[in-house]
């Protein structure tokens, strides 16, 4: 059963969890992974994310035994160079890119041309406000971290938005850390990447772990033998069933899966 808004998760340390991960492990499940806040520390400047090299080798190894994918809000072509190993699969723009439906990407691409047009337009009222623009191609994000008065870049954006977004559209926004990111309304979401994703390397069970907002879809559609694993301290509801407090952590979780994976095999 998911946990409801507002409960907390259980901590993914001490026997409980081990008992958990070793559960799962030998349901030889999908490993999945968000990237930014997870495999990788939140950083001032986007550009310079990176998994560090210790936790890479982990997921290197991982890989050899299951297969291990990476579903993050970035393009693929940005988010692969930041990895430091292969993974099975990368999703990109939060479900939207996926290297193996090509023809399903370029059409998610294009119905956002017409935001694409508008944001030109209003390019002088959101850089006054602080927003900064990122085309994902699949996705655009709507950075406003570095506003002066973040509040107000929001407000700005959502009068910017409104009209856009009225109902029946077809573009769905949802929101992240001081971010606004909007996608084609029927483009999957990361729920819907992470289920493709099982149903594809025919898995029986997955492993996710995320951080933010947009990895909430995962933790709440996971059914019971599914292990989902929210990542950071931040006080926010979530219906991910456990968490750690920081990326720092999931080096120890890796190390926990791999023993549980050996010592699995037959």
């Amino acid at each position: 059963m998911n946990n409801v808004s507002g409960a907390s998760p259980q901590a993914l340390t001490g026997p409980e969890g081990d008992a958990a991960l070793q559960q799962l492990m030998a349901r030889c499940p999908l490993l999945a992974f968000d990237l930014d806040g997870t495999l990788a520390p939140i950083v001032s400047r986007p550009g310079d994310a990176r998994v560090p090299q210790a936790l890479a080798h982990r997921l290197a190894r991982l890989a050899r035994l299951r297969p291990v994918v990476v579903v993050t809000g970035r393009r693929v072509a940005d988010a692969r160079g930041r990895l430091g190993f292969e993974p099975a699969a990368l999703i990109g723009s939060h479900g939207a890119e996926d290297e193996q439906d090509q023809a399903a990407s370029a059409r998610f691409r294009a119905v956002l041309d017409p935001l694409r047009d508008h944001l030109q337009h209003q390019r002088q009222s959101l850089e006054s406000a602080g927003v900064q623009v990122e085309d994902k191609g699949q996705s655009i994000a709507l950075h406003y971290r570095l506003a002066a008065d973040p509040q107000w870049a929001l407000a700005v954006l959502e009068t910017q938005l409104h009209a856009l977004l009225r109902e029946p559209s077809p573009l769905r926004a949802f929101g992240g850390k001081y971010v606004v990111n909007l996608v084609a309304a029927d483009a999957p979401d990361k729920a819907q990447a992470v289920r493709a994703l099982l149903n594809r390397w025919r898995c029986d069970s997955v492993f996710f772990a995320g951080d933010d907002v947009n990895d909430e879809p995962v933790f709440a559609a996971a059914p019971a033998h599914w292990l989902t694993l929210r990542v950071g301290t931040e006080r926010q509801p979530t219906h991910a069933r456990w968490a750690i407090d920081a990326p720092d952590s999931l080096a120890q979780v890796l190390d926990r899966m791999e023993h549980a994976l050996q010592a699995a095999r037959p």
